[in-house]
């Protein structure tokens, strides 16, 4: 690879790595998710969904390896420390001792686990849409912890503290994110 960080390589890297659906379906989900949370705060959009398109490039082949293992896979595409360590920074207290620092990593830590949960949400409605999605209807769908189990509800309340957001500006700003990139969300 060229030393340029671009789409392309990282997507190829992603899809090395990751054969399953769901796992790409998610990268590219959280990746536009990203770069909307890029946009509203007038940062680097391509940087923000690379670090989205990649936060778990090394989970399906080595799930007991997960933000271990990244480092040495994103060296293929001559990652810089700041996309390592923003990755890595996403499973902090739970397979990574990197904690988010700055706000792209703090965006990432607490919506990655949300946006499964919205999706998850999104398919119990008629319309199988988070167009139509209220934020109360949401907030059911978020306290009843046996939907979308595998979703931590920690994590998603320990990103909103890290944030410096209540719960449910993070549950409302990461819906909205997820109406207007609903769309993009294409393999």
């Amino acid at each position: 690879m060229n030393g340029e960080m671009n789409r392309e390589d990282a997507l190829e890297l992603l899809k090395k790595y990751n054969n399953e659906e769901f796992h790409i379906r998610h990268a590219i989900t959280v990746e536009q998710i990203m770069r909307y949370f890029a946009k509203k705060n007038n940062e680097n959009e391509e940087f923000w969904g690379i670090v989205g398109l990649l936060h778990d490039v090394d989970y399906e082949m080595y799930p007991e390896e997960h933000c271990k293992k990244a480092p040495e896979l994103l060296k293929e595409i001559n990652a810089s420390d700041e996309l390592v360590h923003a990755i890595c920074s996403h499973g902090y207290g739970i397979c990574s001792d990197i904690e988010p620092k700055n706000q792209m990593e703090k965006i990432l830590f607490a919506t990655d686990e949300l946006s499964g949960l919205i999706w998850a949400a999104a398919k119990m409605r008629p319309s199988k849409s988070t167009k139509d999605m209220e934020l109360s209807s949401l907030k059911k769908k978020y306290k009843d912890k046996k939907f979308a189990a595998g979703c931590s509800r920690e994590m998603i309340a320990r990103g909103a503290e890290q944030l410096g957001w209540s719960l449910d500006e993070l549950l409302q700003n990461t819906l909205e994110a997820m109406k207007e990139i609903e769309d993009n969300i294409q393999m």
